[in-house]
């Protein structure tokens, strides 16, 4: 069955469907990395974006069998469903061979309603979204009926993806609260497997009142303006001057509870491979990223400061307190897919408590 992709521009690319045979709309954005497709598609923070490949080949290692929710420190998948809201791709293998296959990508996609086109020149297309921005489009396929252009960024993602009421992972001797606003699974994962307790609860709900060691805010999508509840109340538990780690989308709220503000980035960073030097350092760490906006470090309060900046642009990846136990990153240190190198981080992290 045949397929259009259609950008906002007017641009059209023409190819294959596969996967779900339906149209959808969201922002086109890219990812550069070669591996790591059931990770990625699986991270929330994909959430109402049509996701570029460059990678030529994708597919070929199919896709492994999740055992569920209550399994998800063993699970390759970072959430329980596909999130992102459709793929292009150069080239899809409909043949896979690995250890831990189940499934090939075909069949995954369809079963989670995504679909997906191939046939395109997703090196040209990513030049063309990083010459002119991450830019709307739409998958339309044949027999089925178009659908209008929609920029997921006018709503509150993150009510779609954060749980509903709070959950308990681990029996560690001392809290963390994990404000989930479409945490990935391997961030739990990592604060278990360092005897912590993570009570994880919804983007919205009022967690001033409670104890807990530590206060984590997790990644998730969109805009973290359309978030305020969340940073008025990460704002009151930094004046309580308990530890707090902002990851990603957290980083972002955390600033604003700060003080500082974000903006939105021209074609954000999605990929396994993005350095990150430390600040008055000189070492420079290879990181998992998946953002579409940054932390306007000139806004910083004074008793702020800029921890990591990224070596490609020079945007900021991190920022810290001069003098209290608050930290925050703009890439993922719990990786998944990508390097470990900042996995010290949790560390870190953990020995505030």
């Amino acid at each position: 069955m045949l397929a259009k992709l259609i950008l906002e521009d007017g641009s059209v690319y023409e190819g294959e469907v596969y996967g779900a045979g339906r149209s959808v709309a969201g922002e086109v954005v890219f990812n550069t990395g070669m591996v790591g497709y059931p990770e990625c598609f699986t991270d929330p923070s994909y959430t109402g974006q049509i996701l570029v490949l460059t990678y030529p080949l994708i597919g070929n290692y199919g896709v492994p069998a999740y055992n569920g929710r209550d399994d998800l420190l063993n699970t390759a998948f970072e959430s329980d469903r596909i999130h992102i809201a459709g793929l292009v791709v150069s080239e899809v293998s409909f043949h896979y061979s690995h250890r831990k296959d189940h499934s090939n990508l075909n069949n995954w996609l369809k079963a989670n309603g995504v679909p997906a086109i191939s046939g395109i020149d997703t090196r040209a297309l990513t030049q063309k979204l990083r010459s002119k921005g991450a830019m709307l489009g739409k998958i339309v396929v044949e027999n089925d009926k178009d659908v209008d252009f929609f920029d997921p960024n006018q709503e509150n993602l993150v009510a779609r993806v954060s749980p509903s009421e709070p959950v308990t992972y681990g029996d560690g001797e001392k809290t963390v609260l994990l404000v989930n606003c479409g945490c990935k699974y391997n961030i739990i994962r990592s604060l278990v497997r360092r005897n912590v307790k993570v009570v994880s609860v919804p983007w919205d709900w009022d967690f001033t009142g409670q104890s807990f060691a530590g206060l984590l805010v997790s990644n998730g999508p969109g805009d973290p303006r359309m978030c305020d509840v969340t940073v008025g109340r990460i704002r009151r538990v930094l004046e309580r001057e308990i530890p707090t780690f902002g990851i990603c989308l957290g980083n972002q709220l955390l600033a604003l509870a700060a003080g500082a503000s974000t903006y939105k980035l021209k074609f954000g960073h999605r990929s396994q491979n993005q350095p990150c030097v430390q600040v008055g350092s000189k070492r420079c760490f290879i990181t998992s990223q998946n953002h579409g906006y940054a932390v306007d470090e000139r806004s910083l309060p004074d008793d702020w400061e800029p921890w990591f900046f990224n070596a490609n642009d020079g945007t900021n990846e991190g920022i810290r307190h001069k003098r209290k136990p608050f930290m925050g990153v703009q890439f993922h240190p719990e990786a998944s897919p990508g390097p470990l190198d900042t996995a010290f981080l949790f560390d870190e992290f953990v020995s505030m408590l």
